[in-house]
């Protein structure tokens, strides 16, 4: 998304009046330029590369089917515009903002050599029996797209195992977290469920909403969308890099080996303890909220925390019962991330210094991406 988000930016930036501080772009085409067919163009190029670029090595028996189907949707979106000279200049600005996006990620680190580096000592990580490890261990590895370093906005880290601070994130997760017998009430179990679920849908959905709600032109419209998924891309890149910096342990580790943390207050009396919700890498930090935090400090920057008429969200989560209601509206960007940041907890996820320290990583990007990028320069 970073990557086909930031193409976009520049190919309608490239053509516009009002415009901003290129991305990597530096080039301008006519402002007479068809938009559709720019956005068009730089979607579909940077699309196709990255289902190319997967390594051979990587099973992927859709690649095919894939290519196909891009090609295809991106013939009915070019054909669908007129012919014109207009056309062809938008197609010729989506083509120079794709390949310039291109050549930027060669040799980025993704699908590189795992980051995790295996430790069986108190407060380490560990896969549950039978589970698969992650699926993109290299993340933290990847070149960023706006920040200096992948580990730029490095979170403050998981609480020392003797402090008070440790004893309340686990007796905290302990008591609400568990699969079954927990505190939890059932309209928690249900958001639980319900937040696991992709956030990148799930805000760019919103951010959609938005733009057709406020009628943002397609300068405006792609320069959120453009801001939001680099900033985002950041986030996971710094997300993930911190998770195996600190390889802290989930509360699935923890709690069966309590009595190893050298702290009288967390107690090793649940052996059979199991969370409601598993994954497998480390805790710290939340990549769940470093991601929600990230969108939304962008869409805050275009609406405030509370648009005016709200927006929705709905779940894909694979874990919600056919009568449990898929939609839900929320009034402000904040409101969603607090119940984020509580849902967590109750799937027996996350500490909760794991949660607060990825929003304010989050946040972080995307204040630097602000201030650092995307300045306007045209009429405005």
């Amino acid at each position: 998304m970073g990557m086909v988000q930031g193409a976009v930016y520049d190919a309608v930036n490239a053509i516009t009046p009002k415009h901003h501080r290129p991305y990597l772009l530096n080039r301008r085409f006519g402002n007479t330029a068809s938009d559709d067919a720019a956005v068009a163009t730089a979607a579909f190029l940077v699309l196709k590369n990255i289902v190319e670029a997967v390594p051979q090595s990587i099973t992927f028996p859709t690649r095919g089917a894939l290519l196909t189907s891009l090609e295809t949707q991106y013939n009915a979106s070019k054909n669908a515009i007129p012919d014109s000279p207009f056309k062809n200049m938008g197609i010729a600005a989506g083509t120079a903002a794709a390949q310039a996006m291109i050549d930027a990620r060669q040799g980025d680190g993704r699908f590189g050599p795992t980051q995790w580096v295996p430790s069986s000592a108190p407060g380490h990580w560990s896969l549950l029996p039978g589970q698969a490890n992650d699926p993109t261990p290299w993340v933290g590895g990847v070149k960023p797209f706006l920040m200096e370093s992948s580990s730029q906005f490095r979170s403050a880290g998981p609480p020392a195992l003797t402090s008070q601070q440790w004893a309340n994130d686990f007796n905290e997760v302990k008591a609400k977290g568990r699969a079954t017998g927990s505190t939890r009430t059932d309209e928690q179990t249900y958001i639980a469920k319900w937040w696991q679920s992709n956030p990148v849908v799930s805000w760019n959905d919103v951010a959609r909403q938005l733009i057709a709600r406020n009628h943002l032109d397609a300068a405006d419209s792609a320069l959120l969308l453009g801001m939001q998924n680099l900033v985002a891309a950041d986030a996971a890149i710094n997300t993930w890099n911190d998770k195996y910096h600190f390889d802290f342990w989930r509360p699935w580790n923890a709690i069966a080996r309590a009595s190893e943390d050298g702290n009288p207050a967390t107690v090793a009396d649940d052996p059979n303890w199991t969370a409601l919700i598993t994954a497998p890498y480390p805790d710290h930090v939340s990549g769940h909220l470093g991601l929600d935090s990230s969108h939304t400090g962008v869409l805050r920057m275009f609406f405030g925390d509370a648009p005016a008429g709200g927006y929705q969200i709905t779940s894909a989560s694979a874990l919600l019962t056919a009568s449990d209601p898929k939609t839900r509206s929320f009034t402000g960007f904040n409101q969603a991330v607090n119940e984020i940041v509580e849902a967590r907890i109750w799937a027996g996820l996350h500490f909760r210094t794991a949660d607060v320290q990825a929003v304010t990583l989050g946040t972080n990007v995307a204040n630097f991406a602000a201030a650092n990028y995307f300045e306007p320069v045209g009429n405005h």
